[in-house]
């Protein structure tokens, strides 16, 4: 049995998910993109990161960032050459994995932040007005942390 595909973490998703020439009409000339391969497109060529950055910013590693922006310009170039149409849609992609940590009992978790919608209690203790979301082991607040632009915590 495989191992599960990790979740890559996004900072954007498209609100426009399909792209193509104006005078195809086939439905068959379709190139199908992940959101995560739009992601890896926008942080390397749009935003300026290096390979590094990018891979730590989606939360993976480096070569399976190199894998995914690859794939990506391959798509790409093959809607454009060929005159295809570009659909963005699926992967396996999440807005946040944050590491949750609870003041009270210092129990920590992952969570995924678009998931949550009433709010969350930690799973140790119970406790649901002192969580924080952390990026490493200074417990410094998660600064991308999709939950704390949105107020959740």
């Amino acid at each position: 049995m495989p191992r599960p595909k990790k979740w890559r973490k996004v900072g954007f998703i498209p609100e426009i998910k399909f792209y193509g020439p104006l005078d195809c009409n086939t439905e068959d000339s379709i190139v199908t993109m992940s959101v995560e391969e739009v992601e890896s497109i926008r942080l390397m060529d749009l935003e300026g990161l290096d390979q590094n950055e990018c891979a730590q910013r989606m939360m993976i590693a480096r070569s399976t960032f190199q894998r995914i922006y690859s794939e990506a310009k391959r798509k790409i170039a093959d809607s454009i050459v060929n005159g295809k149409k570009l659909k963005i849609e699926g992967g396996n992609y999440t807005l946040n994995i944050c590491r949750i940590i609870c003041r009270n009992c210092g129990y920590e978790w992952k969570e995924k932040c678009e998931d949550i919608k009433n709010g969350i209690k930690c799973p140790h203790c119970g406790s649901q007005n002192n969580l924080i979301c952390s990026e490493d082991e200074k417990n410094k607040v998660c600064r991308r942390c999709f939950r704390h632009r949105r107020g959740r915590l």
